[in-house]
């Protein structure tokens, strides 16, 4: 098995291998995937954040070994918390803009190590903040589908990341992040955090948002945005009605 890492800010995964196929999620900088298959221009990876599979730019890959890739699986790396960090990269002296939620793997200090490169971060690392206050710095980001940060994000692709800098791993998709957690009885007592899911008209899980509490839920339609909640579901405060069904509520700390 090979194994590789993203050493750019972000990177496009595409569900097949070709620049105008779908872009399902986006690898971040420092996370780590496992090669699965080379295939002309083209790599198909799995990630190692949430097993997730789809192809990058073999340009875009830089070759990991399998002791480094262990090493990242049981000690993951410290994350990026601002919406834009910035990475100097020594050995061209250029410098890198860092998505929140970046992975600094193998830092040593303020230096991030990747491959045979140095990567100097400047500014604060480790800081962190509620699970409120990081969802809501993500507010009025445009809806990305398959987008994963502040410039761009889907409705799970938020969630997730939210949670990563709360230092816990969801799956990617709405679907999948359903299937995780412990259950909750109803959203009058759904807590801040928790997540709410909904469903189209065949009982498909097509969306997630946070509960921020008091009836309120942050989400990504449109924009990231906060709306009302209530046993029926969202109701756009915006288009004065309800648009997305509520399914299940589920908690994960």
């Amino acid at each position: 098995m090979e194994y590789g890492i993203c050493n750019l800010a972000v990177v496009p995964l595409r569900a097949e291998p070709s620049d105008r196929s779908e872009m399902v999620s986006q690898v971040l900088f420092g996370e780590a995937f496992e090669i699965l298959e080379w295939k002309d221009k083209w790599v198909q990876v799995t990630t190692a954040l949430d097993n997730y599979t789809g192809w990058i730019d073999r340009l875009q890959v830089v070759m990991l070994g399998h002791l480094a890739y262990k090493r990242l699986l049981q000690t993951p790396a410290p994350v990026t918390y601002r919406a834009i960090t910035q990475a100097w990269k020594i050995i061209d002296n250029t410098v890198i803009y860092l998505p929140a939620g970046s992975s600094l793997a193998f830092l040593e200090g303020t230096t991030s190590y990747i491959g045979d490169q140095r990567y100097d971060i400047i500014g604060e690392i480790g800081e962190t903040d509620s699970i409120a206050n990081i969802a809501r710095s993500f507010l009025n980001s445009p809806y990305l589908w398959g987008g994963r940060t502040h410039f761009g994000i889907d409705c799970s692709g938020f969630t997730q990341i939210v949670y990563k800098l709360q230092g816990i791993s969801l799956k990617r998709d709405a679907s999948m992040q359903a299937q995780e957690g412990t259950a909750v009885d109803s959203v009058l007592t759904a807590k801040l955090g928790d997540l709410a899911f909904f469903n189209n008209d065949e009982g498909r899980i097509t969306h997630v948002g946070i509960i921020l509490g008091a009836g309120k839920i942050i989400h990504a339609s449109g924009k990231v945005k906060i709306d009302s909640i209530d046993t029926q579901g969202i109701y756009s405060d915006e288009l004065k009605r309800y648009t997305h069904r509520l399914k299940i509520i589920r908690r994960y700390f």
